[in-house]
């Protein structure tokens, strides 16, 4: 959890935010208070870092910086941050690998904002420690998909996502570290909210709303249509009602007071539009009240209408939302982008890669009603309710913006060389600059997910290559942003 608390200046900077046009500049923006003053910072893990089980680390699913640790002397700040990877490396379908929390220690030394000649080390990050994660029992999980298994409910503990191995099945998304050193980790196949000790070891698990529970032939089936070796795939392919295939809750934040937890589906349910690639824009941000870390409640639930851009055929998509930072219980940063172009990937040039703000002040509040039942879709084929008001959304900061990137000597689009972005970018956390004399300004650490694409690559006992000979590395931008009204605890 970030040391920070909401004031009530913030409200009065957003509502002066959103009120606005959505057409505002990218960088160096001021709006309402909110100030995105550039890229100021550029660092890389590389491809071929191991982590202590000697696996090939992949990271940047998730992340959260530990703010009691983070230190300013003499223009360098030092602290340490946890990735979270996701379910490692399966191009040719999900594997035994298992699901793991990693250490990094950081020392940034900011450039100054439009400064141009930069060398990509601003940030020095170094993995220094991975922890595995067990379930309730203390047994290894998986990120295996889940084909047809499922682990039934006992004590406080749902259902939950189980592989034919009989592990837990994990594909981690999120996380939110807590000040007693326990977690909450979002997942793609339940989807679920998971609160793992400090050791790593499952306490307890939140079940979503029965509308995002993916349903198969009438029964719920957490498969996301990735088996593992020798293994046949689902039937049906998609679920018929609920999150759709590798779209469950990508993002997740606590608010500043630490009173609620906001969790972010990917994009729509099935029966909302997300069985296209061009209704899927209406998903859910469910709001839970975090008073007993043990038993979430739903407290609150909005329909969240994701940024839609044209390809380069002039085709409509959706762009994924892959992570949030609370702001408030009524606003975040969402991290929004589209797929399949990148460093790594046969496409070179992302159309759409950017961290909006989300403010769900004024939107219709659905949580406990109709529309949290899987036969009652908020947005048919796509279309929202007209009973319903969404949250708004409004653009803050492009990461593709190539006036920002080539400062560093990186760039979106081709050449698809080593300094091109990769494709997700997929992790987000605050630290503060530690200067009075700016007190509410915070670096934002944008990290990517390198899918552990590597060409001397190592899991599960068994090296690959990536195709194409991609080597993509960890890579951390840091931007740094006026908040006004958060202060550090």
């Amino acid at each position: 959890m970030r040391n920070l608390h909401r004031t009530g200046s913030l409200g009065v900077a957003l509502a002066l935010f959103t009120a606005l046009t959505p057409a505002l500049a990218d960088s160096t923006a001021t709006v309402g208070g909110l100030v995105n003053k550039g890229l100021v910072g550029v660092g890389r893990i590389p491809a071929a870092q191991r982590d202590k089980f000697g696996e090939t680390f992949g990271s940047g699913s998730g992340m959260a910086i530990d703010t009691s640790s983070w230190t300013h002397d003499a223009g360098t700040y030092k602290g340490s941050l946890w990735l979270l990877p996701d379910r490692g490396y399966n191009v040719a379908g999900t594997t035994n690998y298992r699901p793991r929390l990693n250490t990094i220690s950081i020392e940034f030394t900011p450039a100054a904002s439009g400064a141009a000649g930069q060398e990509q080390t601003e940030v020095k990050a170094t993995l220094t420690d991975t922890m595995l994660l067990s379930d309730d029992k203390g047994a290894d999980a998986t990120g295996l998909d889940p084909l047809s298994d499922v682990r039934a409910a006992a004590g406080d503990m749902p259902m939950l996502p189980a592989a034919t191995n009989g592990k837990l099945a994990l594909d981690n998304e999120a996380i939110v570290r807590l000040p007693d050193g326990s977690m909450f980790i979002s997942d793609e196949y339940g989807p679920n909210i998971y609160r793992f000790s400090a050791q790593g070891r499952l306490l307890s698990a939140t079940q979503p709303p029965a509308a995002l529970v993916p349903m198969r032939k009438g029964a719920p089936n957490f498969s996301s249509d990735n088996p593992g070796p020798g293994a046949a795939e689902p039937d049906p392919k998609d679920p018929e009602t609920g999150r759709q295939n590798n779209q469950g809750l990508e993002g997740m934040a606590m608010t500043p007071d630490g009173k609620f937890l906001i969790a972010v589906l990917q994009s729509a349910t099935r029966q909302d539009g997300g069985d296209s690639g061009s209704t899927r824009q209406n998903t859910r941000a469910l709001v839970y009240d975090a008073s007993d870390l043990a038993h979430l409640k739903l407290a609150h639930e909005y329909v969240l209408p994701l940024p839609v851009f044209k390809d380069a055929k002039g085709k409509t998509k959706v762009a994924a939302q892959s992570e949030i930072v609370a702001l408030s219980d009524t606003s975040f940063l969402i991290l929004t982008r589209d797929s399949g172009n990148g460093q790594g990937l046969k496409g070179d040039t992302s159309l759409y890669r950017r961290i909006n703000v989300v403010d769900v002040s004024a939107a219709t509040d659905i949580a406990g009603g109709p529309f949290d039942a899987a036969d009652k879709p908020v947005a048919p084929k796509g279309v929202l309710d007209p009973s319903v008001t969404p949250a708004r959304l409004t653009p803050f900061i492009d990461i593709n913006d190539n006036a920002q990137l080539n400062r560093f000597g990186l760039h979106n689009g081709a050449p698809n060389d080593h300094n091109n972005l990769s494709e997700k970018w997929e992790a987000m956390s605050l630290a503060s600059v530690l200067d009075p004399k700016l007190p509410d300004d915070y670096f934002l650490f944008v990290a990517n997910d390198n899918d552990f694409l590597a060409q001397d690559g190592f899991q599960i006992g068994v090296p690959y290559k990536a195709d194409d000979g991609a080597n993509v590395d960890t890579m951390f931008l840091v931007y740094q942003v006026t908040l006004p009204g958060l202060a550090r605890k």
